[in-house]
């Protein structure tokens, strides 16, 4: 009985792996739109696509960052300034894009745009706070996806969009974790209604990488003004043994994050040019064995870990 069981998760283990190594061709004639290029995640992959000799439109925020792409990769790159925020500016890229992919229509789709602050305690923000991350990280990539469909569509293509490990588990307060499980949803969506047009939609999972998204330098002066901003009874109730705390470990994240990105833009790579992509890729050792295992503990248990490894505010019972 065993046997026959090792047996069959072997052959399934070795089909999935010559699925997965099925590549698409005419890569060199496939275009792929990426957004958020002036640094991490999509400036990586718009470099390693470029090298593999594929088509990129990358998507920069600043004219700093698109200057600093181009000098780095080969005349094929294209870019653009786009503020996923703003209408006008997304419906510019969409025409931008529309005249450079002509009939062939665009391939891939990376929703990699996003930002983490204002991340902090729940009490200690206000709406506007949680506005602000969700309009890049969610509702941004909205609006680009919906833009960018008839293209894809028409190519046959693909969409990736970049979630996080916050987005199976929630691990702080702030919009940055409900905006990874809005991209969650909205792709599981995505992926059902797309099917019938032969689009396929795929989820990308990192754990800690090292970012300016995870950067200390960020997250620690916004932490501090969240706490001044925040009411004098939040401030008694959680108090400065507990801020302390959570500076600390703000002050920590750059070496607890990896700093091999190549991890997670593989898995990026792999989505657009597989011909079987996966549904989800998981990023880094520690989404894999352990954040990926936690989202699917009991929830009582996944509680308890939280409990016991977090600092206790000052007026906890």
């Amino acid at each position: 009985m065993w046997l026959y069981l090792v047996a069959l998760v072997g052959l399934w283990t070795l089909l999935r792996l010559f699925r997965e190594r099925q590549v698409v061709s005419h890569l060199q004639d496939k275009y792929v739109f990426i957004t958020g290029c002036d640094s991490g995640f999509g400036n990586l992959l718009a470099r390693q696509l470029d090298r593999r000799g594929m088509r990129v439109l990358a998507a920069c925020l600043t004219e700093k960052g698109a200057e600093e792409l181009k000098s780095k990769t080969s005349a094929r790159l294209g870019t653009v300034i786009l503020d996923v925020t703003k209408t006008e500016s997304v419906v510019a890229a969409t025409q931008w894009v529309k005249e450079r992919v002509g009939n062939r229509g665009l391939w891939g789709l990376v929703n990699n745009a996003g930002i983490s602050i204002p991340s902090a305690p729940n009490e200690w923000l206000n709406k506007q706070d949680f506005a602000k991350v969700l309009d890049v990280n969610l509702l941004g990539m909205i609006e680009v996806t919906l833009n960018m469909l008839p293209s894809v569509r028409k190519a046959r293509g693909r969409v990736v969009n970049v979630s996080s490990i916050m987005g199976r588990v929630s691990f702080f307060g702030g919009g940055y974790c409900i905006s990874k499980y809005g991209v969650e949803a909205f792709s599981d969506s995505l992926r059902r209604e797309l099917s019938y047009f032969g689009v396929k939609v795929a989820i990308i999972e990192p754990g800690y990488f090292k970012t300016s998204i995870s950067s200390g330098d960020i997250h620690l002066p916004s932490a501090k003004m969240l706490w001044d901003q925040a009411s004098s009874e939040v401030r008694e109730m959680y108090g400065e043994k507990y801020l302390t705390s959570y500076l600390t470990f703000l002050k920590s994240l750059d070496q607890k994050c990896s700093e091999d990105l190549s991890l997670v833009t593989d898995c990026m790579e792999h989505a657009l040019t597989s011909c079987h992509p996966r549904t989800r890729y998981s990023a880094g050792w520690d989404a894999k064995l352990l954040y990926l295992p936690m989202s699917y503990l009991p929830t009582f248990l996944t509680d308890a870990i939280f409990y016991w490894m977090s600092v206790k505010p000052a007026k906890a019972l």
